[in-house]
């Protein structure tokens, strides 16, 4: 009687090898029949499948048990990630702005790379039968490329979870742990009130944010606020604009509430409109000494809500936050981008002393689209040696709109360490922690809206740095807002030097300051006094 053959028998095909039992696994009778060279193959395909989809290649081995648990394990993680992407992304976001969370986070990402390549060892071991020597330390190369290529993104993931921790606790504060007398207070949450916890403004049509440059150089007593922004959001669009006050504006208001204004009945002045212990740029530096750091309340940083309640006054919009960046660390910043792209049209000094009679030795040349280092963009933003205030005012809105632009998601995280290292130094605000997702949701927004600039200059529209009327000044900001909401069409800036006193600003498809003007620039000369 003939012999009975199965199929899971080797010979039972007639081919001398057969590639599964019945069920699909794999016998290693069958994998001990399979050529070398062929068998070799195969355990090549499927550890590198295994790698791409952990558990196929377990699965492929014969491993079913362990294979299909890990196998289900990442794809119940795919799809809860597409899912919370998709229904709940301010979850996501929430992550990536709470320093606790992404501790645990960078944990659970070490924790995932060292189990991803236990698995990718795993399942070559598994597969591998009966190597040749040569074999062997193909398939050791081929894990250890395999490993790196999945442990290498999971510890930059790690590291940078693990740098987003200390920015995040560093510069953004939770509201619980900080005082400020000019913040809005957070509105309280309750269980299924979905619409506070993810967006805190959401009856509030603008969010009116005061950037300010400070400059605590060597030889300075405390902080001058040499740049004076204050940058108005639409909520819903992203759409901004830029409202800049030169540094010597005199006279700067209070409410008439605040006891600030008692202190100073008249604005802030001595009754002497050149006297510069009085101009816009002191008041950080000077209001908190005289009126004491209880004038307003428990707070963090009196100066800064000094200046809050002024410019806001003074421009007839309520300001919610402050960002001060250190101007001496602003480079660092610039170099952590990797460099900001400029038009030059003139010779912009770096150096020297317009009172002192002191001329640079160093400019900036003309041309356009320059690749400027941080020291070179911080000379662009700051020098004005044979120029004005309003010049330099002019040239650091083009420098936002540059870094808005090419602070662009791959450049980054390419340069995160560097920028989270720079900004930990240099930036300071009273933005809370728990507002921060919604604030990532309106960055997003104003990266693609629309970004306008509102420079009040002396002598023009009838703007007076010595004596402003801020009853006009008021009026243009609200005319600039409202031309804001109705201009539908792609980016602009707005000039405010354009018109009569009484005119809405007039728009320009691109900043005469921002473009290059190659009729300028090759009549322009190196100006040394």
């Amino acid at each position: 009687m003939p012999e009975d053959k199965t199929p899971a028998d080797p010979d039972a095909s007639g081919s001398g090898w057969n590639w599964s039992r019945p069920e699909g696994g794999s016998t290693p009778a069958a994998r001990h029949a399979l050529p070398r060279n062929e068998d070799f193959r195969r355990t090549v395909g499927f550890t590198v499948l295994g790698t791409v989809v952990p558990g196929v290649g377990l699965i492929a081995a014969g491993r079913r048990v362990v294979g299909s648990v890990v196998l289900a394990l990442f794809v119940l993680t795919l799809v809860a990630l597409g899912l919370a992407a998709l229904v709940d992304r301010d979850a996501l976001v929430s992550i990536g702005v709470d320093p606790v969370m992404l501790r645990r986070l960078t944990i659970v990402l070490l924790v995932v790379a060292a189990l991803w390549v236990v698995v990718v060892v795993a399942t070559h071991l598994a597969l591998r039968h009966r190597p040749t020597r040569s074999q062997r330390v193909l398939g050791g190369l081929l894990v250890g490329v395999l490993a790196f290529a999945v442990a290498a993104p999971m510890a930059v993931a790690a590291r940078t979870a693990y740098v987003s921790a200390g920015l995040v606790g560093t510069v953004f504060q939770s509201s619980a742990d900080t005082n400020s007398a000019t913040r809005p207070t957070l509105q309280a949450t309750h269980a299924g009130d979905k619409e506070q916890q993810t967006d805190p403004w959401a009856d509030q049509a603008r969010l009116n944010i005061l950037l300010l440059g400070g400059d605590a150089g060597k030889g300075r007593v405390g902080t001058r606020t040499d740049t004076v922004i204050l940058a108005s959001i639409d909520t819903k669009t992203g759409d901004t604009t830029l409202f800049s006050l030169p540094r010597n504006t005199a006279r700067m208001p209070f409410p008439s509430d605040s006891p600030l204004k008692r202190a100073y009945p008249n604005g802030f002045t001595d009754g002497d409109p050149n006297n510069a212990e009085f101009f816009l740029n002191a008041m950080y530096r000077d209001v908190p000494v005289k009126v004491g750091k209880d004038a307003l309340g428990k707070t963090d940083n009196l100066g800064a809500d000094v200046m809050k309640l002024s410019v806001g006054q003074a421009l007839g919009l309520k300001v919610d936050y402050y960002v001060l960046i250190n101007l001496q660390g602003f480079s660092k910043m610039v170099d952590a981008l990797g460099g900001v792209r400029l038009n030059v049209n003139t010779y912009i000094p770096i150096g020297g002393n317009t009172d002192l009679h002191i001329p640079p030795k160093e400019f900036l040349k003309p041309g356009p689209d320059q690749k400027l280092d941080g020291r070179s963009t911080l000379w662009y933003a700051r020098g004005r040696y044979g120029s004005d205030d309003f010049a330099r005012m002019d040239r650091q809105r083009c420098v936002i709109n540059a870094m808005i632009k090419q602070a662009n998601p791959a450049n980054v995280l390419t340069r995160y360490e560097d920028i989270a290292n720079a900004s930990k130094s240099i930036v300071y605000t009273d933005i809370p922690q728990e507002i921060l997702p919604a604030m990532v949701d309106l960055s997003l927004k104003v990266k693609k809206g629309n970004v306008r600039s509102i420079v009040f200059k002396n002598g023009v529209n009838g703007f007076l740095s010595t004596n402003p009327d801020f009853s006009l000044m008021r009026s243009r900001v609200k005319k600039a807002i409202d031309e804001a909401k109705d201009d539908d069409t792609p980016a602009k800036t707005t000039g405010a030097s354009s018109g009569s006193n009484k005119s809405a600003p007039t728009s320009e498809d691109v900043d005469s300051t921002c473009k290059y003007d190659p009729k300028v620039a090759a009549t322009a000369r190196p100006y040394t006094g």
